[in-house]
């Protein structure tokens, strides 16, 4: 009488283990690259201006007893403290800005995706139009622009209410408020103090994607700037 010896599939079995491999690998690749593409980082700008870590033109940077902020100084023409060793390509820029209210003479924002001061995209506000009673400087409360390419004059004059809006709730002009900025591809959102409606949208005209983060004030002005957070993704 003959013996019938079951013998394991072999073949099945390795090919079960090497789904599993294939399977743990990937999961750890996806998992690995999900930490490296989101990252967030959180300045304390008076300690970067203590450490030397902005690089300035046209401008000198301060630091202020509060918040960890710094302020950036007045002068003829625009100018941005660019922060060391940053590269920005996509993601959000969340801060804390502080401006005046002198009429024509408070300009502060956010310049990204810079090589200098004369090729970037800055999204600022003129925070002396937070109290304007004409409602055409009230939709200049906050703008985008690609200096020097797409400065605001040229945008307002070839496309008018496009480039700049209002800010549906304006905070008082003297005051601190939050700026969150998301930029995805090519659309901008801008966002202040938490609400949940953007107040700009706007098409990005720069053809760079990526480059230097910094802080921008305009024309004979100077600003206050604290909490500034960057994620990327």
């Amino acid at each position: 009488m003959k013996r019938f010896v079951l013998k394991p599939n072999v073949s099945f079995s390795l090919k079960q283990l090497s789904f599993r491999i294939f399977l743990c690998f990937f999961v750890f690749v996806v998992s690995t690259n999900s930490k490296v593409t989101a990252q967030q980082v959180a300045y304390k700008l008076s300690e970067l201006e203590s450490k030397s870590l902005f690089i300035t033109e046209n401008r000198t940077v301060s630091s202020l007893p509060d918040k960890y902020a710094v302020r950036v100084s007045a002068a003829e023409g625009s100018g941005v403290a660019w922060i060391k060793n940053t590269e920005f390509s996509k993601g959000t820029i969340e801060v804390d800005l502080r401006g005046k209210d002198i009429k024509q003479g408070s300009f502060l924002g956010i310049a990204f995706h810079g090589t200098s001061k004369n090729d970037c995209e800055v999204i600022y506000f003129r925070p002396f139009n937070f109290v304007a009673k004409d409602s055409l400087p009230r939709m200049h409360m906050v703008q985008y622009v690609l200096d020097t390419t797409y400065g605001w004059e040229r945008l307002r004059d070839e496309h008018p209410g496009v480039y700049e809006n209002k800010v549906l709730s304006p905070p008082a002009p003297n005051d601190w408020f939050h700026v969150k900025i998301e930029v995805q591809k090519e659309l901008i959102k801008v966002y202040v103090n938490n609400s949940p409606e953007s107040c700009l949208e706007v098409r990005s005209l720069n053809k760079k994607k990526s480059g230097k983060i910094g802080l921008w004030v305009g024309n004979f002005s100077d600003g206050d700037f604290a909490n500034l957070a960057v994620k990327t993704n």
